[in-house]
C-alpha cells in the first residue's frame, strides 16, 4: 500500500513539474517589479528618464511613452510631455495612440491562426481563394491610361502578401493609381469626407474593405511576386483573405481569437465617444516647434457605422495593451493562459527572410512574414541581437521583440514628422541590463 501512495506522490511531482515547465513563460505582466531582481537599476531608468524629458523640453515630442519589459517583468513605463498641449493636459501611460501600421502584424498573426487550423497554406497561391487577382506584370502604361503586361513568372502566394512582396499596387501601376486618386480627390474638393475608420491615404468611401480589394485586383502587378519590397497595400489584401476564408469581419476575427484572448480590451479600429479623450492630439516638429496636426485618424475612430476596417492600419490603443501582444510573441505564441499560435508558427513568421537579397528596403533589410528581421548589417541601436524581430506605425510608434535578451521594447510618438528618437531610446533600454 505504502508502494502505491509512493508511486501516486511520485506521479503527481511528476505532473506538477511538467505543468510547471509548461507555464515557465510569463502570462502577465509584472508591474511594479524589482529591479535588482530584474537585473536593472533605479539609477539607470532615470537615465532613461532623463533622456525622455530632454525630447520633450527642447520641443522634439509633444509626448512619449517608454516601456520595457525583461522575461515578463516590466522595469520601465512612463509617459512624458502632454496630450493636450494647448491645454496643459499630461501625458500618461494610459492613453491611446493610432497605431497605423503596428495593425499589421495582429493581421499577420490572425491569418496565421487560420494556417493552424489548416484552411489555407503560406505558400497556397492567393488565386485559389481569390481567382480575381490578376496573374500579369504590368510594363508600361499606355496613353489612355491601359497598362501594356506580360504573364507573371510566379503565382503570387500568401506568404508574398505577408512580406510586402506581392508585387500589389507596386511600380508603374502604383504611380498610376495615385494619379487617379489624386484626380478624384481635386474634383471632389478638399473638404469632401472619407467614410469612417482609418483608411489608407486618409480617403475613400467604401463600406466595407472588400469593395477596396476587389476595386485594387482589377490592376496588374507591378513586379512578380517575391522579386521585390513593395510596404503596405499587401497587408489590405491580406486582412480580405482573413475575411474570405473565416467567414467573418477582420474586426470580430481578429477581437476573439487575438484581442480578447490576451486581455487587449482597449485596442480596437473603434470606440464610443466616451473614449475620444482617451486619445493623444497630433502636433509635428517644424524647425525647432510643435505645431499642432490634424487628428482626423482618431476622429474617424468614433463613428455609429462600423463595417469598414483595414488590415495594414487601423488599430489604436495604450501601450500596455499593445505589450501583451509583443509578450505573447516572446512567449512564442502563449499569454494570459491562452495560446495564439504555436512555436513553431512563430519561428516560421520570424527566422525565415522572404525577400531577395537585393530589395527596395536597402542594404540588408530582410522581412518575414509580418515582421523586419534583424541582423548584422541592419538593426536600429548596436545593442539589439540578430535574433530581433518588429516593426513599427507612421506616426512614431514602434515596437521590437528581442528573443536572445528576453525583453520586448515599446516607444510611442503621436507625430506626423519628427526626429528619429527611438534608437536613442532603444540605446539606453538595452543599457538597463549591461
Amino acid at each position: 500500500m505504502k508502494k502505491i501512495y509512493l508511486s501516486i506522490a511520485l506521479l503527481a511531482a511528476f505532473n506538477c513539474t511538467v505543468a510547471q515547465q509548461k507555464s515557465a513563460v510569463p502570462q502577465e505582466l509584472h508591474y511594479n517589479a524589482d529591479l535588482k531582481a530584474a537585473g536593472t537599476s533605479d539609477a539607470k531608468t532615470k537615465r532613461i528618464d532623463s533622456l525622455l524629458q530632454s525630447f520633450i523640453d527642447q520641443k522634439k515630442a509633444s509626448s512619449i511613452v517608454g516601456f520595457v519589459a525583461k522575461g515578463g517583468n516590466v522595469v520601465y513605463n512612463k509617459a512624458f510631455g502632454y496630450k493636450d498641449v494647448e491645454n496643459n493636459v499630461p501625458a500618461s501611460v494610459d492613453d491611446y495612440y493610432i497605431l497605423f501600421s503596428q495593425t499589421k502584424a495582429v493581421t499577420t498573426v490572425a491569418f496565421m491562426t487560420l494556417v493552424e487550423k489548416g484552411l489555407v497554406s503560406v505558400d497556397d497561391p492567393v488565386s485559389k481563394y481569390f481567382p480575381e487577382i490578376s496573374d500579369k506584370v504590368a510594363t508600361a502604361v499606355k496613353e489612355d491610361g491601359t497598362f501594356e503586361t506580360r504573364p507573371v513568372k510566379t503565382p503570387m502566394t500568401f506568404a508574398h502578401l505577408m512580406s510586402h512582396s506581392s508585387g500589389i499596387g507596386a511600380g508603374v501601376v502604383g504611380k498610376a493609381r495615385r494619379a487617379e486618386m489624386e484626380k478624384r480627390n481635386a474634383a471632389a474638393g478638399s473638404n469632401a469626407p472619407a467614410g469612417p475608420g482609418q483608411r489608407t491615404g486618409g480617403v475613400g468611401t467604401a463600406k466595407y474593405l472588400k469593395e477596396e480589394m476587389i476595386a485594387l485586383a482589377k490592376y496588374p502587378l507591378g513586379f512578380d511576386p517575391g522579386s521585390e519590397w513593395n510596404y503596405h497595400i499587401s497587408t489590405n489584401m491580406l486582412a480580405y483573405m482573413v475575411e474570405l476564408i473565416s467567414g467573418k469581419s477582420l474586426r470580430e476575427y481578429v477581437k476573439t481569437t487575438i484581442l480578447n484572448p490576451l486581455g487587449m480590451t482597449e485596442t480596437d479600429w473603434y470606440y464610443e465617444p466616451s473614449k475620444m479623450n482617451r486619445f493623444v492630439k497630433a502636433y509635428s516638429d517644424i524647425d525647432g516647434k510643435l505645431v499642432p496636426q490634424s487628428n482626423k485618424y482618431s476622429e474617424t475612430t468614433i463613428s455609429t457605422d462600423q463595417t469598414y476596417a483595414e488590415g495594414a492600419i487601423g488599430l489604436n490603443g495604450p501601450i500596455g495593451d499593445y505589450a501583451k501582444f509583443c509578450q505573447m510573441l516572446l512567449n512564442k505564441g502563449e499569454f494570459n493562459g491562452k495560446r495564439i499560435l504555436k512555436p513553431e508558427t512563430i519561428e516560421l513568421m520570424t527566422k525565415v527572410n522572404r525577400l531577395p537579397a537585393e530589395n527596395s528596403g536597402g542594404k540588408g533589410f530582410q522581412f518575414g512574414l509580418g515582421f523586419e528581421l534583424y541582423n548584422a548589417e541592419k538593426k536600429p541601436a548596436p545593442e539589439v541581437s540578430n535574433t530581433a524581430f518588429a516593426w513599427g506605425g507612421l506616426y512614431g510608434t514602434e515596437y521590437i521583440i528581442d528573443p536572445e535578451n528576453n525583453m520586448i521594447v515599446l516607444f510611442y510618438l503621436n507625430m506626423p514628422k519628427h526626429e528619429p528618437l527611438y534608437p536613442r531610446f532603444l540605446s539606453k533600454a538595452y543599457q538597463l541590463f549591461k
